[in-house]
């Protein structure tokens, strides 16, 4: 029985999804395991070619089973199953692997946490230190956690497990492109950007021979670091500065610009050439002029002028390292000569050595990030309208 402890989502209506593939050995028990605890369950079914479809049909009737003609991957068949709870009206949804790793009764864990912390994002961390988890387990979960840290803010111990529970509602329009083991990271990353909280509570694990784990080293651990390589850099131009102006001006605030500078006329071409040209004013190196001149080209070109001023702060104390170092790399990657230093003796010869690389360099690094700025400002536009038709 669950916990009698007065808990809002027993209000709500929950299952649990179970995405498997090939896991003859330890599905049955997971299945019954976790009908012991819920009653509304689905398993999705991603092309498995041993004893799953015989195993799965002992269940018709008391559970919801969806399958996939042939392997989609981890993240296809989570997609399809939220997408499948959200149109029967669930609310929430808690996932759990079929391999055995899991113990299904930990479920009540997850009941009692979202009670206390409603539409969050609930992550059950496993204790990576244990005996008989594999090396490459715990190496490549310390990497993740270190990049969902640099990108959200938020520190988390198992970024890479698959017991979770999740908030559909918050889930509702948003479309994901990954389909692999790399979406679990993925749909964190991209629900804290969203406000979501993401707490963490231990669980319990175990690692035996019966275990079928069918992660690929390389090949997914390339997917999850392409990702996290994307996801760094939308960080960088986006979410790590706003993380830092909500530290100084406050949320509320901050939202009240961003109503602002959303609402600023014209079209999603001409608010996105205001975007990359604003961070190319906010980059090169004419300093104490730089809002001047960029109202006056922003008025000349007919560009939205909040929008460019508001772009051309992109120099915030958080970015200033990043911007000089890449204004210095790219003028010396196209004009050579003596390499940055970073020892003790800074001096004034020192400087003036690099200045060169710096100014020249400085204006390539402003055209590269202002066309940044304007190929993700447009497609994220493009991407927003087309959710809100």
């Amino acid at each position: 029985m669950l916990s009698t402890k007065k808990n809002n989502i027993l209000e709500k209506k929950w299952c649990v999804i179970i995405p498997t593939y090939n896991n003859e050995k330890t599905l049955d028990k997971v299945v019954s395991d976790v009908l012991l605890v819920c009653s509304d369950v689905i398993i999705v079914n991603d092309g498995s070619t041993d004893k799953t479809s015989e195993i799965l049909e002992t269940y018709i009737g008391n559970v919801s089973i969806l399958t996939h003609s042939r392997n989609k991957g981890k993240g296809k068949s989570l997609k399809d199953a939220f997408n499948f709870a959200i149109n029967k009206g669930f609310e929430y949804a808690i996932t759990i692997d079929s391999d055995g790793q899991h113990y299904p009764e930990d479920i009540r864990l997850f009941i009692d946490k979202i009670g206390l912390n409603p539409n969050s994002i609930i992550v059950g961390a496993r204790d990576m230190t244990q005996d008989g988890v594999p090396k490459k387990s715990s190496f490549g979960n310390k990497f993740s956690n270190f990049w969902f840290w640099v990108e959200t803010g938020i520190s988390l111990t198992d970024t890479q497990t698959g017991f979770r529970l999740y908030p559909l509602n918050k889930m509702k329009g948003m479309r994901f492109v990954t389909n692999k083991f790399e979406f679990e990271i993925e749909v964190i990353v991209r629900m804290a950007w969203k406000g979501v909280q993401v707490k963490e509570i231990p669980i319990r694990v175990k690692y035996d021979e019966t275990r079928v784990s069918h992660f690929r080293p390389f090949k997914d651990f390339t997917r999850i670091s392409i990702l996290n390589t994307i996801f760094f850099i939308i960080a960088i131009l986006f979410y790590i500065p706003q993380r830092f102006l909500f530290l100084i001006f406050g949320k509320k605030r901050i939202k009240k610009i961003k109503q602002d500078f959303i609402s600023q006329e014209g079209t999603k071409l001409q608010k996105s050439l205001s975007i990359g040209f604003g961070a190319f004013m906010g980059i090169i190196p004419i300093w104490g002029f730089q809002m001047i001149v960029a109202v006056l080209f922003a008025y000349l070109f007919k560009l939205n002028k909040v929008i460019v001023l508001i772009t051309s702060n992109i120099s915030i104390p958080p970015l200033i390292p990043f911007i000089l170092f890449g204004s210095y790399l790219s003028g010396h990657l196209l004009i050579g000569g003596e390499e940055l230093s970073f020892s003790n003796t800074i001096n004034l010869d020192s400087i003036q050595s690099v200045m060169k690389q710096y100014l020249i360099g400085s204006v390539v690094f402003a055209i590269i990030l202002g066309a940044i700025f304007f190929s993700i400002s447009y497609i994220l536009m493009s991407i927003t309208n087309k959710n809100r038709k």
